[in-house]
Parts: C-alpha cells; structure tokens; sequence
C-alpha cells in the first residue's frame, strides 16, 4: 500500500510540475523574444522574464482564489482602459490602471475572505528564485558562450525555479507571520492584474518599440511560444519526479 501511495504521489506530482512547467515555460518564452525585441541585453532579457514568469506562476498555483481575483480584475480595468482611450494603449497606464483595479479587488477579497501572509510569502519565494535563477543561469550562459534554443533554455530555467522554491518556501513563509494579515491580498492580486494589463499592451499591438515590423515583430513572440511550453512541462515534470522520488514535500500549492 505505501509503494502505491508513493506511485500515486509521484504521478501527481509529475503532473502538477508538468502543468506548471508548461505554463511557466510559455509565459517566459514570450516575454524573453518580447525584451529580445526592444534591444535588451540577451542577459537582461533572461533574468526579467524568468523573474516576471516565476512570480506570476508561483501566484496562480500558490494562491489560486487571489490571483484570479487579480486576473479578472485586470481584464476589466484594460478592457474599460481600450473603451475610454480608444486603443491608444500606454503600457505604464494600462498596466498601472489594471494594477490599481486588482489591489481594490485584494483589499475586498482580503476583508471579506481573510488569508494570512502566506500568499505574499509564497509569491515573493517565487520571484526570489526567479531572479536567482536568471540571474545564475545567464552567468553560466555568458562565461562559457553556449547558445541554446528556447525548449533548453525554458527546460533550465523550470528546473532551476522550482528546486530554488521548494527549498526557500518554508524559511519565507515561515517568517511572514509578523506582515499584517490584509496585506498579502492586494499586493498578489495587484501584481497579477498588472501583468495582464501588460498581456493587453503586446496583444494590442504596441510593437512600435520593437526592432522589427509589428506583424514580424509578434509572429517572432508566436513562434517561441510552444518550444518554451513544451520545454516548460518537460522540465517541471522531470524536477518534480526528481523532487518527489528524493522524498521532498511539494510546496507547489497552497
């Protein structure tokens, strides 16, 4: 009975990292191409999306009620933003309307809801391994002068991110007790509606930054998207049977 228990755990946790793999790896792959595109620095490039995409995964499988509130509230705001501008879109004000809209849906979901600090902690667990993680694999990348296609690339980064995470989780959460308990809320929910704001900046089309034609330009972003995904799930299901057959606690949800 305990080796099937065993098998069942691993199966699921193979699952669950391959499912947030694949969403990890897609985000990024279109946010790396994305930067690529307005003249960063191939090393910046990494350390901001791998960032970007681990604090926003980490929310959505970590603190799931809250980063919805956070997504949908975001849809709204730049939605309303499209109707009032006529789709001029700006990205610091779509993204700051939206962001706007998900602290007040936060503060709602934190006063008639009330979780503690847990949901920050977690988050922020995600973006400190997402930095630590770019940050270290683009030096790895620079000193040695290897060039690697985006299914390695987004395979690496999962792999990285969710070994940082497992292993700094319970020391963040642990000592997110004294941050007051209607904080966390707002600030996840704030965090994910600015990034979908963001979403609707580069679906809308404002690519006039970009070092290529808009269409190009897009079609480029497109083009990264699966081998990023499947890179993302190949790599989070190989980390988390890893994780799993090491006899680790998966900390992948709340």
């Amino acid at each position: 009975m305990r080796d099937q228990d065993k098998a069942t755990a691993i199966f699921m946790g193979l699952f669950v990292w391959g499912l947030a793999g694949a969403l990890f790896g897609a985000l990024f792959a279109g946010l790396h191409q994305l930067l690529l595109g307005v003249g960063d620095s191939a090393w910046l490039a990494l350390v901001v999306a791998t960032t970007i995409a681990a604090t926003t995964t980490t929310a959505f499988y970590s603190a799931m009620p809250v980063a919805l509130a956070g997504a949908m509230a975001g849809v709204l705001a730049s939605i309303a933003y499209l109707i009032a501008t006529g789709h001029q879109v700006r990205l610091p004000l779509i993204a700051g309307l939206a962001g706007l809209a998900g602290v007040l849906v936060g503060v709602f979901y934190a006063w008639a809801i009330g979780r503690g600090a847990r949901p920050l902690a977690q988050t922020f667990s995600g973006l400190l391994a997402g930095l630590l993680a770019g940050a270290g694999l683009a030096l790895v990348l620079d000193l040695t002068g290897v060039e690697v296609g985006m299914f390695a690339l987004a395979a690496a980064v999962v792999a990285l991110v969710g070994s940082i995470y497992q292993f700094s989780v319970r020391r963040l959460v642990g000592a997110s007790a004294w941050l007051p308990p209607g904080l966390s809320a707002p600030v996840v929910a704030g965090l994910i509606a600015a990034v979908v704001g963001a979403s609707v900046w580069i679906v809308g089309g404002t690519t006039a930054g970009l070092h290529a034609a808009p269409g190009a330009a897009f079609e480029a972003i497109l083009a990264e998207v699966p081998a990023g995904l499947l890179g993302g799930a190949c790599g989070g299901a190989l980390t988390g049977l890893l994780l799993e057959s090491l006899g680790v606690e998966l900390k992948m949800l709340a």
